[in-house]
């Protein structure tokens, strides 16, 4: 397209400038970042389909009849009758989650780069891998990306913004029992996988992703593996505030405490790993990126909606090591499922509010 500085990093990052056309000097450097990978949940070899000028009627995706997204189990589509929906075949996912956030971007670049004579600072840009495992910016070197704030094109409905996350911790436990042979194991084996049963059965169902919303945290164990000797127990804990992420923490230590002292001949080692914090913590101290955010979207005729995401972004990561990062919307739902879909007309309203964006901080630099 003709961006500078291009560069594909050796941990997968692909990292570009647009250069100021401004003549102002003191434009803070602007980046959009969009991740590549898209989730493990389904396969990703999406065959896409476009909808054009969709009616309303119920969209059966051929590859599995029984995958439908109709207004009634789709809220959102309701609002998106007469516009191009893109979805998958019906048994893979779509992968807008994030590949509608990388169109989005690509386009936006495209048109400022036939466009100088949009007055704008320097705009970075950023694609990087490894969103879904929470370690998308991990190998980010930020003295690279060269950004002063960021912004990251993964939310859903138009007008969203999101400026608080989750704070996020992962847990493993290890269970180490004592295996013999069945026909001789009484008063002598300890199953490791009944003490990883008992240990998940205790685990509080208020607590749960499928019981709490809003602002409720959770514990989840994803996964359980191992044999009668050795068990590991995988979990992830969510909280909007560090009290809430330190008592989940407490809730398992007990469990697993309780656990020792009912069988003490087995052992138990229970970690926990920081994974990203909710970034309210620090955009609280600057406003401006929400702020100018939210004039960007009411210039591209949009009602700005600002909620916490039940979830984290690359943003998390990015803010807590100092570039103030919140999420825009990028259009796309059903995220994470064979019924993942977007709108081609959501998604050209991501691409006018980024134009809007880049303005409005020229605009309002000194």
């Amino acid at each position: 397209l003709g961006a500078a500085d291009v560069v594909l990093t050796p941990h997968g990052y692909v990292l570009a400038t647009l250069p100021a056309t401004t003549g102002k000097t003191s434009v803070p450097r602007l980046a959009w970042c969009a991740h590549v990978d898209t989730a493990p949940n389904l396969p990703g070899a999406a065959r896409p389909l476009v909808h054009r000028a969709y009616t309303g009627a119920p969209i059966v995706l051929p590859d599995d009849p029984t995958q439908v997204l109709s207004v009634e189990n789709t809220p959102y589509l309701g609002a998106a009758i007469g516009h191009d929906i893109i979805t998958a075949s019906g048994t893979t996912l779509l992968g807008a989650d994030d590949k509608a956030g990388v169109a989005i971007v690509m386009a936006t670049a495209r048109h400022l780069l036939r466009h100088p004579e949009i007055a704008h600072g320097p705009i970075r840009l950023c694609f990087n891998p490894d969103e879904e495992i929470a370690a998308g910016m991990s190998h980010l070197d930020l003295a690279q990306l060269a950004a002063d704030i960021g912004y990251t094109l993964d939310g859903e409905a138009p007008g969203d913004i999101e400026g608080e996350t989750f704070s996020a911790d992962a847990a493993l436990l290890d269970i180490q029992g004592i295996a013999t042979h069945p026909g001789y194991a009484k008063d002598v084996m300890i199953n490791a996988l009944r003490l990883a049963g008992r240990f998940l059965a205790e685990l509080p169902r208020t607590c749960a992703p499928e019981t709490t919303s809003d602002r409720e945290g959770f514990i989840h164990p994803v996964e359980c593996t191992g044999s009668a000797e050795q068990a590991t127990v995988r979990l992830i804990l969510r909280d909007f505030e560090l009290a809430g992420l330190a008592d989940k923490r407490a809730v398992l230590e007990q469990l697993v405490a309780t656990l020792r002292a009912a069988e003490p001949r087995a052992r138990l080692t229970l970690t926990f790993q920081e994974q990203y914090r909710n970034m309210r913590y620090w955009l609280e101290k600057d406003p401006r990126p929400v702020a100018y955010a939210q004039e960007a979207l009411r210039r591209a005729g949009l009602t700005p909606r600002s909620h916490a995401i039940r979830g984290g972004t690359d943003g998390s990561n990015l803010t807590a090591r100092g570039l103030p990062t919140p999420n825009l919307f990028a259009g796309m739902h059903g995220i994470h499922s064979q019924r993942e879909w977007v709108s081609l007309q959501d998604m050209a309203q991501a691409v006018e509010t980024l134009l809007h964006l880049a303005q409005v901080w020229e605009e309002r630099s000194a």
